[in-house]
């Protein structure tokens, strides 16, 4: 018992010949308070035995029967402090089972297996309706795919992405597959595990091409995809496979800068040597600010500099670079430990090095996009390309020359039937036509560009015709196959062409 419950037994007492008077004055209508419950928890091992002999309340222990006063004679209340003491040295008494202390861990690994259990349901549930999209697709998909390998692990990982329009001209990518890929990544294992997962979504039959970057065992792995594909009766391949393997433009880009900046890393050595003496200290900073604002030169972003495994960070370091000139011949005068300031020559050398590599930053970052740069616009920028390494091939700096030579083996290696993959997504383009085509080509090589029309023609015309059997019976409401005939005429574009920079 607590003191406000011995209180309350006190006050029900002494009320208690007043409850009497009360009813003897008004009768049987008025009621004695009711008593209180116990609510101290001491009472779940304590019970009260009442008066006993010598006046006393007492409440005896459940567990040993030893006997404690909780209300003396006078009314004097004692509480449940001392009933509480006891029960804490009662030897008697059982030993309540310790509670787990609560580990966050174990929390977050239960709700985590939830989580990944309702995320798995979500996929299964997307998975087959994706499923559904696809098997009532009537058109062509084209696929990406990629390998790497994870250095600090050792693991290998696969990607294979779906891209296709719907029948509302929406273009759509899905990825299909990501996930470890053990070892060997020998280009049969990548064919069997792309081809497994083609099958699997039901895909194997509407293959119309497949992206991959140029690693050697990717070379190997389309070939042998290749005759998985045309072992499949049905649909098959289009023109037998003839444009089923496609290489990475934005990857190819990065291999014909590479290929020329090999050469150029001995040209540019003082300026990226100055670059890094400045940036090798926050004094160094200082005091080249200072020559920034004593000569006015340079403005926006400051020195950067470039890192091995980005080349256009060579050509962001050579930009910004060059727009302090002034302010490294200035370092050179006030700072006796600065020596490599580069010469008057390597300066102009440096210009056109960011002259050429320019355009290659502006279509590499074009092409890095996810939704924007579908087929249409890859004929014209790679054909750009060409036409810029053909302007510096020929140009009067020897280096320089050089530079744009190599580049342009590695551009014929990867790029020389563009004129065929890349122009057929370009012609569909009403701002290009095939007589704006043959001027292009000419442009680049006038003796050639005949040729290079004719063959474009004839390919277009067997895909045509191979599209226009597999329409035949396909139900009334298809859309007709545009006649290929109609993709001559001129255009706009031409205008383009007639204004590109030689």
């Amino acid at each position: 018992m607590n003191e406000e419950d011995a209180l309350a037994e006190i006050n029900l007492e002494d009320t208690q010949p007043q409850a009497q008077q009360s009813e003897t004055q008004v009768g049987e209508s008025t009621q004695a308070p009711r008593k209180r419950r116990k609510t101290s928890l001491v009472w779940e091992d304590f019970v009260s035995v009442g008066v006993e002999e010598d006046g006393k309340e007492r409440a005896k222990c459940l567990h040993c029967g030893t006997k404690l006063v909780t209300r003396s004679e006078t009314n004097h209340i004692f509480g449940t402090h001392h009933l509480q003491r006891h029960l804490d040295t009662c030897s008697k008494k059982p030993l309540k089972e310790a509670k787990p202390a609560y580990d966050q861990k174990i929390d977050r690994g239960l709700i985590s297996e939830t989580a990944a259990a309702d995320i798995f349901r979500k996929y299964e549930i997307e998975k087959e309706k994706l499923k559904k999209v696809f098997a009532g697709h009537l058109g062509r998909v084209c696929f990406t795919s990629d390998l790497w390998t994870s250095r600090p692990h050792n693991l290998g990982y696969i990607c294979l992405t779906a891209h296709f329009i719907d029948d509302g001209w929406n273009l759509h990518s899905k990825i299909l597959a990501f996930c470890d890929f053990k070892p060997p990544h020998t280009g049969e294992e990548i064919a069997n595990k792309i081809f497994e997962c083609m099958m699997e979504w039901g895909l194997d039959k509407k293959v119309f091409s497949i992206t991959l970057d140029n690693a050697t065992n990717n070379d190997s792995m389309q070939r042998n995809l290749k005759e998985k594909l045309q072992m499949i009766s049905g649909s098959g391949l289009l023109r037998d496979g003839k444009f089923l393997h496609i290489r990475c433009c934005a990857h190819i880009m990065n291999l014909i800068v590479k290929e020329g900046l090999e050469l150029a890393k001995d040209l540019l050595y003082n300026i990226r040597e100055s670059v890094r003496y400045v940036k090798a200290s926050q004094t160094r900073i200082q005091v080249f600010a200072a020559c920034v604002e004593r000569v006015r030169s340079g403005s926006g972003a400051g020195l950067s500099l470039d890192v091995p495994t980005r080349w256009n960070s060579t050509y962001e370091m050579l930009v910004r670079a060059l727009k302090f000139r002034k302010a490294f011949e200035n370092l050179a005068v006030v700072d006796r430990n600065y020596h490599s300031l580069p010469s008057e020559d390597e300066w102009n050398r440096g210009e056109k090095i960011s002259e050429l590599l320019k355009p290659f930053s502006i279509i590499t970052t074009h092409f890095s996009g996810s939704k924007y740069p579908t087929s249409c616009v890859y004929f014209t920028q790679v054909w750009r390309i060409e036409l810029l390494l053909k302007k510096f091939a020929s140009c009067d700096d020897y280096d320089l020359r050089q530079m744009a030579k190599d580049m342009q083996v590695k551009f014929t290696k990867y790029w020389e039937e563009y004129i065929i993959i890349l122009a057929m997504g370009a012609i569909l383009d009403p701002r290009m036509k095939l007589d704006v085509l043959e001027k292009a080509y000419e442009r680049v090589d006038p003796a050639t560009s005949s040729l290079k029309t004719e063959v474009f023609r004839t390919n277009l015309i067997d895909l045509y015709k191979e599209y226009q059997d597999g329409t035949r019976g396909s139900s009334s409401g298809a859309s007709p196959v545009p006649n290929p005939q109609d993709l001559v005429t001129g255009s706009p574009l031409e205008d383009d062409l007639d204004n590109e920079n030689s």
